[in-house]
């Protein structure tokens, strides 16, 4: 037992002198140290620049926000999301699939939107005709429109009366702050609408099934296994991609 002491005391010793001796060796040599300034300089363009590159890197950071907020893309995911359960697929197609098709979906629904945003903001910005105060303004108009088209006056009364408590007097006062949010429950509400729709002819189908293979004393076959290749069939005749995509996309207009 003394002799553990012991060593433990001598091994003690030798850190506490390897850290005395390391901090006497720090202390004789001076670190570098880092200091980060702007030059003064002339060219404001080059300073300005800059800033324009933080900006822009700060909005490519919250694209995918703005993506699925501020779009069509909340409604098209939804619902193509509530199109594959009900016909209980399981992962067939895939959430990259769904996501890819949601996503060029939007796109081609906004571009109406994005042309506007181009020809009344970006293009006089990139000419040097407006600031980039007034650019910003001019781009937030169309796609405010274009969310208060479809936001229902309740929602949006909602996040109103919340926010002041005042009626605005048009629907152009209203704050983004506002808008945002009700146009995402309106475009909720809309996709479960939809899926409701959706999901009334599988749901027939599954009840035809399991009703048939009670009757058949057949209740440990799951209905599910047996009804997915006639919900499949009933699917592929009635075309239903062409008609689900088709009226996705007058939806919005």
């Amino acid at each position: 037992m003394i002799r553990k002491c012991l060593i433990i005391v001598l091994v003690a010793s030798c850190f506490l002198g390897i850290m005395a001796r390391a901090k006497a060796t720090a202390a004789d040599y001076n670190l570098p140290g880092i200091k980060v300034t702007v030059p003064d300089s002339e060219d404001k363009g080059r300073f300005s620049t800059a800033i324009e590159i933080v900006i822009l890197l700060t909005v490519l950071s919250l694209a995918p926000a703005i993506l699925v907020m501020m779009t069509s893309f909340t409604r098209l995911a939804v619902v193509l999301s509530f199109l594959r359960h009900a016909i209980g697929t399981q992962q067939s197609p895939p959430n990259q699939i769904i996501v890819g098709l949601a996503l060029f979906l939007t796109f081609f629904i906004m571009t109406p939107v994005w042309k506007q945003i181009q020809t009344q903001a970006i293009n006089p910005y990139l000419a040097d005709q407006i600031t980039q105060k007034e650019a910003l303004t001019r781009a937030i108009k169309p796609i405010k429109a274009f969310m208060i088209h479809q936001t229902r006056k309740k929602d949006l009364m909602l996040f109103l009366k919340i926010k002041d408590k005042r009626k605005p007097e048009n629907l152009e006062s209203v704050s983004l702050s506002a808008v945002i949010p009700a146009f995402v429950i309106s475009e909720l509400k809309t996709a479960f609408q939809i899926g409701f729709l959706i999901y009334l002819p599988f749901l027939v189908i599954d009840m035809v099934v399991a009703s048939v293979l009670l009757s058949m004393g057949m209740m440990m076959l799951p209905p599910v296994l047996i009804s997915l290749p006639f919900k499949l069939m009933l699917f592929v005749l009635a075309d239903g991609w062409y008609l689900v995509i088709d009226s996705l996309v007058k939806s919005f207009y």
